[in-house]
């Protein structure tokens, strides 16, 4: 049975997603923000940042893989499921759950800009120090991490401990 130990607790990740809307809030103030979930993970973070922002905000959602069904990135990005709203002109946040590798950003950054958003910005509540290595940025972090497999609020191992409400490192 794997072993669990929190890293994040549900309290730490609500604070930190008030403070992170918080400075959404005053950069995209007067402007119209749509914001952009990479499913799956993302759901948890995007669905508590948007009750924090203005109730015009917009969401769509993007699917991307790289991950198998184990803990480790293949190193090849697929879209899933594409966009459905139209993001030329669109002042656009992209809302991830974690830098891992940076490879899913930087390949759906590239993609992203080909539409020319008016902004391109993305938010992150979990940065690993690898990320940043291969090109991997966030313009609002929550947190930075170690180099470990975390699971929870949204994030999975094999589709598994995405529903509890902390991050937590899973250890076989």
């Amino acid at each position: 049975m794997p072993e669990l130990k929190t890293i994040i607790t549900a309290d730490e990740i609500q604070a930190k997603v008030s403070e992170l809307a918080g400075k959404i809030r005053e950069h995209y103030s007067g402007r119209d923000l749509l914001l952009i979930g990479v499913l799956k993970g993302s759901i948890h973070f995007l669905s508590d940042l948007a009750r924090q922002l203005d109730p015009t905000t917009e969401i769509d959602f993007v699917q991307v893989s790289s991950y198998g069904p184990g803990n480790s990135s293949s190193g090849v990005v697929r879209i899933k499921k594409d966009l459905d709203i139209n993001i030329e002109g669109r002042h656009v946040l992209v809302v991830e759950d974690i830098l891992d590798t940076g490879l899913t950003l930087t390949h759906l950054r590239e993609l992203f800009a080909t539409r020319k958003p008016a902004s391109l910005q993305v938010v992150t509540l979990l940065q690993k120090p690898t990320a940043l290595q291969h090109g991997g940025r966030a313009e609002y972090v929550g947190f930075d991490i170690p180099d470990e497999f975390v699971v929870g609020y949204g994030l999975d191992y094999a589709e598994r401990y995405r529903n509890l409400p902390y991050v937590a490192v899973l250890r076989e």
